[in-house]
């Protein structure tokens, strides 16, 4: 499905990346989260609000920002699941292996 992106840093941003905002949108549609926490590198974080914003306005979900450090896709923030949520959408600045493989990459905490 198509999404309007308004803001032009946000756009920007996801040009450069290739970050694909709508596939993380459906994909929580998808599965049916209600809470999820995006986890964004420095560099990204002046878009934070941003990103929150339009997952939250397309997917219905309550979106939390993670704001402590990143420091890869290993580096996964512990003890949200306390607060409900139930997945965690990492940025980065190169894709993560998985997603050359083609496999879904899904953290669970059943």
């Amino acid at each position: 499905m198509d999404y309007k992106i308004k803001s032009e840093g946000l756009k920007a941003l996801v040009e450069k990346y290739d970050i694909d905002l709508g596939e993380i949108v459906d994909w929580i549609k998808e599965k049916k989260f209600n809470k999820v926490a995006i986890q964004i590198p420095d560099g990204f974080k002046l878009h934070a609000m941003e990103i929150s914003d339009f997952i939250s306005e397309n997917s219905g979900a309550e979106v939390y920002i993670w704001g402590g450090s990143t420091y890869g896709a290993c580096d996964i923030p512990v003890g949200l699941e306390k607060l409900g949520i139930k997945a965690i959408i990492q940025f980065g600045h190169a894709r993560f292996r998985a997603d050359e493989l083609k496999r879904p990459t899904e953290i669970r905490n059943d």
